[in-house]
């Protein structure tokens, strides 16, 4: 299943996107990653965007296939750039790590935990080398941490 959140507000269109599981945020381990739904995650960034004058979409999708697809299409779609919570891909995908080498724009790669300080499985990041940046450990402030990021190497780049 997936959820998409339609492109509001105006300047360079930034991405959102997560992967598996991010869905149940606000339900799944509230200790672990916190009370805030993805909604009230996307609504946050929606007024952050406006500050930096981007526009904002989102997709969250439990199919490693829909997240490559994303990645591989956003440049096409005139996205400039992505904020990319790949969940637990982020350990195993290199479908997902290549797809984000070949996007041809800036993605910077956000977890709500500190995965470093979480099981041992958890501390390879297989997509981290493609990606310009990784922010991990502040729960929803990591998505706002990314998406200023984002703003900052569009603005360097563009």
């Amino acid at each position: 299943m997936s959820r998409s959140w339609p492109r509001g507000g105006s300047g360079p269109p930034v991405l959102v996107l997560n992967g598996p599981n991010l869905g149940a945020l606000g339900r799944r381990d509230p200790g672990l990653y916190g009370t805030l739904d993805l909604d009230a995650i996307m609504a946050r960034l929606g007024k952050l965007a406006a500050e930096l004058g981007l526009a904002l979409e989102g997709l969250q999708s439990d199919h490693e296939g829909e997240v490559v697809e994303a990645l591989l299409g956003a440049g096409e779609r005139g996205v400039a750039a992505v904020v990319l919570n790949p969940g637990a891909f982020a350990h195993v995908s290199y479908a997902v790590h290549d797809a984000v080498e070949v996007a041809g724009i800036p993605v910077v790669e956000v977890h709500l935990s500190n995965v470093h300080a979480r099981e041992r499985w958890r501390h390879r990041l297989v997509i981290a080398p493609a990606s310009s940046g990784v922010i991990a450990g502040f729960g929803p402030l990591s998505y706002d941490l990314g998406l200023r990021a984002a703003a900052d190497l569009l603005r360097a780049t563009g």
